[in-house]
């Protein structure tokens, strides 16, 4: 089926969300795809690139190996996605620097709006479906408490990370970002992107490549055999990154990376009131929960839109 200019543009547009998503840790660019109505369709797409494209390629030409990929679709939606990741790096580090509690409330009212949107596509919601949903939000909460290692920073070490972050990156609810901040490569990645250090990008990109080749057709396979039960377990991961996402942390325990700059390793949730006793910094309420539906409010609009 041909689309029109718009309609890639409109899919660039998601892959631009999905690349600023990635870039924060505890934010997935999986959980935009979902958002934005185009997650099963990137999987399949993903799904599609394999041994049978090359014997397409020379058996019927470039354009048909392009349309079997869904070429255009892959193109419009990466595309975004780096340059979202580029030209946005610096914005959000600085964002997450200087107004953190913001940042978070935003993704955080963006999150829960997905959540209750995506529950309202299972009808009924059973009992089974439910366990599934604990299954997946009790997952997330586990990754969530994990603490990080320190691995080096070398070529090789940044294509495993990219081919584990990359997994979780088209997983909703589970951040391909704190992926690398559980692996310690978090600041080396940012560091790599912001300075366009280009032979760790492009470890980076090989070891993401390979992951998601592979993930992916595991993961269409899930949505094709066990449709619901899938969600169900994806919406979970959603629920439980609420607790990543959450605006008002204290920080218990911090490193240093190989810059002499402390990163916060173990981080404990607060309430407000609770975070201004212990920190004596302000907690931005108000100005946190306007950020927060202002998340909310993209996510319903981006419903009314999809049903116009």
């Amino acid at each position: 089926m041909a689309h029109s200019f718009k309609h890639y543009f409109l899919v660039f547009v998601r892959g631009l969300a999905m690349g600023a998503a990635d870039v924060v840790p505890g934010v997935s660019g999986g959980t935009i795809a979902f958002i934005t109505g185009i997650y099963e369709e990137l999987i399949n797409s993903i799904k599609s690139i394999g041994p049978q494209t090359l014997v397409t390629l020379v058996k019927r030409g470039p354009a048909a190996a392009w349309q079997e990929i869904n070429g255009n679709f892959l193109l419009a939606v990466f595309a975004g996605i780096v340059t979202s990741a580029i030209t946005l790096a610096g914005v959000i580090e600085y964002a997450l620097q200087n107004h953190p509690i913001l940042v978070w409330s935003f993704f955080w009212g963006l999150v829960l709006a997905s959540v209750w949107h995506l529950l309202k596509q299972f009808r009924p919601l059973t009992p089974t479906l439910w366990a599934w949903l604990v299954v997946g939000m009790a997952i997330a909460l586990a990754i969530s408490v994990l603490r990080p290692v320190a691995l080096p920073g070398h070529w090789w070490v940044m294509a495993l990370g990219g081919s584990v972050a990359i997994c979780a990156m088209i997983l909703p609810g589970v951040s391909g970002s704190f992926i690398l901040l559980l692996l310690g490569l978090y600041s080396v990645f940012i560091e790599a992107l912001s300075n366009l250090q280009l032979g760790l990008l492009a470890s980076f990109v090989l070891g993401a490549g390979l992951g998601l080749l592979l993930f992916s057709r595991f993961l269409a396979w899930l949505l094709r055999h066990y449709h619901n039960p899938t969600l169900a377990v994806l919406t979970g991961f959603l629920l439980g990154s609420l607790n990543v996402i959450w605006p008002w942390k204290q920080v218990i325990e911090t490193r240093l990376d190989r810059h002499g700059e402390e990163i916060p390793v173990v981080q404990q949730n607060l309430l407000p009131w609770q975070f201004t006793e212990a920190t004596g910094e302000p907690n931005y309420l108000i100005m946190a929960i306007i950020a927060a539906v202002v998340g909310l409010v993209m996510v319903l609009a981006i419903e009314f839109i999809s049903r116009k």
